[in-house]
Parts: C-alpha cells; structure tokens; sequence
C-alpha cells in the first residue's frame, strides 16, 4: 500500500445525479470539490468530503452520436472545469463541437467548433487557464490551430486579422494539459506520417494583440516522436518535466513505461524530430493513466493486467507500492484525491 490514509472507500453517487457521464476537478479548491455531468446533461458541483451536491447548470451539446467510433474510441461529451469552479467546457471528445458556460448564471458564453479535420483522432482540444486575473480557455479552431478566449465573455484574445500572418503548419492538435503554474501547455498531438509528436508551448508570453497561434511563439518544443502513436497518458510531474507513456519510437514495437523529459533544455537525438527536449529518464512498469502530485509519477494500472494505482520514482523508476485494484480516471490535485467511476457509486483514494 502507498502510505495515505490507507484504503479505498466507496462513495455513492448523489441522489439526482443518475449516471456519471464525466468528472472534473475543481483544481484551485484544497478540498475534494468536483464538478459532475450527468447523463442528462446536468452539471453540478460536489463537495464529496461535506457530502453536499448542488446542480448548477445544463448543457445543450449534441452527443454526435451517429459518428463511427476511430480505432475504438468512441465520440463522447467530457467535462473542464477552471480552476476556480466557476466556469464549465463540455465537449465531444473525438468529434467537433463544445460550449463554455458560466456556472454561476447557467448561460452559454462560447460555442466551440473545431471545424473538423481528422477530429476523429484525437480528444477535444481544450484548457482552462488563468491570464491578467481572469479564467480564458485554450481551444481547438481548426486541425491545425489553437486560439485562446475569454471563459466570461467569449471574446477571442488572440485576435482573427490579418490571417496571412498566422503560421501554417501540419500540426493536428490532441488533448491539452496545463503546467502547474499554469504558464505552459502540453499538446498531444500528430503530424503527417502519422507521427505522434507531443509538444510543450508557453502560455504566459501571449499578448492579447497577438495575431498569431498561441503555439507559435518562442518556448516551443516537442518531446519525442512515436510513428502511429499519440492520444496517449502523460502528465506533468512539475512545471518543468513531463512524463509520457510508452517506451520506443514506433507503435508495434511500444512497450509499457514512462520516460520522462526537461521541457526547458533541448537536444538532438530524436529520428522524428531534430529538435526535442533532454530526456532524463526511461523505466519499464507504467500503465494506465498518468497523474503526479508534483513529486511522484502516479499510475492509473490496467483492469486487463496490472495490480491497480502505482506510484513511482520519475528520476529512478522506483516502485514505491500499489493500492491493488483500483484503476482511477480521474485525480484531484489540490485535495490529493483519485476517483475511479464505479456505477452508483465512486471508488476514492487519497494521498
């Protein structure tokens, strides 16, 4: 067992709710709140340590249900939260639109549309981020476009004219994960061979004059390149080094693991990539999905094989111990809390 406080314990699903579609951490709360979608298209805000639910808002967004699934995945409606609680994004991971809406009015301040192209390959492109005070969201408006917005107001920060001076490039963006300090993005996703190439970019440098992809700027490097490899676990250890699963350079010859990378050094040792950041380690064990609390690399294990939740060294490689069957989905930063969805109920473990 992982130190803590010792065991997994289930906690039942709040009366109303019915079945959870998706969860979100309320990340800037010291306390285990959370905001749940329901499979009606309720939103709520749970305090699972007061044990208090309260609905909040609903979302319009259309399943895109008649999409065929892409290698198994399957189009579906996943839930952001800010960081505050204040704002909500629902989006269709692997398909094309979301919304952004106000929880503490219920309304709808931005319709999302990634306009498509190849958007059955990865999960919607999204992250909330605070800039100047306010909430703003990172999201996908094209295959190969990023642009930022304001949560409140649903006004674009970084400016449509003069679109002769946006970069083109072939870069289809993937699922997005903000740094702990929130001035960095991680972008998982893929350019033309296919390659799977994931990508940190710096946040904190953009003005809101800019008529450029937030992405385009200085501070950008890719981590490695994996032929036919992307839409994968990964996760900051801190705002500095990330973790990413899977050891090798080519889908059929992937083995399980993580290595880890310094986002801010560079080096050339990639075949895919001339450029890449310094890789600081490589170890065998990882599966499932990653999170970290800023000092361990945490493992979600696989139900098909692994022992359940892991915790590892990222500079060794180290296995610390395992909580046994327990694979979570999700994990809450700020009240060290992991959740795996269990029908009627919620699985938790806390650090």
């Amino acid at each position: 067992m992982i130190g803590g406080d010792g065991g997994v314990r289930e906690v039942p699903v709040p009366a109303g709710v019915g079945e959870i579609a998706s969860l979100a951490p309320v990340s800037g709360a010291g306390r285990p709140v959370w905001l749940v979608l329901g499979a009606d298209g309720t939103i709520g805000r749970w305090d699972m340590a007061a044990g208090v639910f309260e609905p909040v808002a609903a979302t319009t967004l259309a399943t895109e249900s008649d999409r065929e699934p892409w290698t198994g995945h399957r189009c579906r409606r996943q839930l952001h939260a800010s960081g505050d609680g204040m704002f909500a994004a629902v989006v269709n991971d692997y398909g094309r639109y979301g919304e952004v809406i106000d929880l503490r009015t219920g309304r709808t301040t931005l319709t999302l549309d990634n306009q498509g192209g190849h958007e059955e390959t990865v999960p919607f492109s999204l992250a909330f981020a605070r800039r100047a005070g306010r909430d703003v969201v990172v999201h996908r408006t094209d295959r190969n476009r990023l642009d930022v917005s304001d949560a409140r107001t649903g006004a674009l920060l970084t400016g449509p004219a003069d679109e002769q001076a946006r970069p083109e490039h072939g870069y289809f963006h993937g699922a997005l994960r903000m740094s702990p300090d929130g001035m960095r993005v991680l972008d998982d996703g893929w350019v033309w061979h296919p390659v799977g190439i994931p990508t940190v970019w710096d946040l904190a440098g953009l003005s809101e004059s800019a008529v450029r992809e937030p992405e385009g700027g200085p501070g950008r490097v890719p981590l490695c390149g994996r032929a036919y490899y992307w839409d994968r676990p990964m996760a900051w250890i801190d705002s500095t080094r990330v973790a990413v699963a899977g050891l090798g350079d080519d889908e059929e010859v992937m083995r399980p693991g993580a290595r880890i990378f310094d986002t801010t050094r560079t080096a050339q040792d990639d075949p895919w990539c001339p450029t890449t950041a310094v890789e600081l380690a490589s170890f065998e064990g990882p599966s499932g999905q990653f999170f970290s609390d800023g000092t361990h690399l945490f493992s979600g294990g696989d139900a098909d094989g692994a022992a359940g939740l892991s915790a590892w060294d990222p500079a060794t490689g180290r296995l610390h111990g395992v909580v046994p069957g327990f694979f979570p989905a999700q994990h809450h930063p700020g009240a060290g809390q992991f959740v795996e969805i269990a029908g009627d109920a919620v699985r938790v473990w806390t650090v």
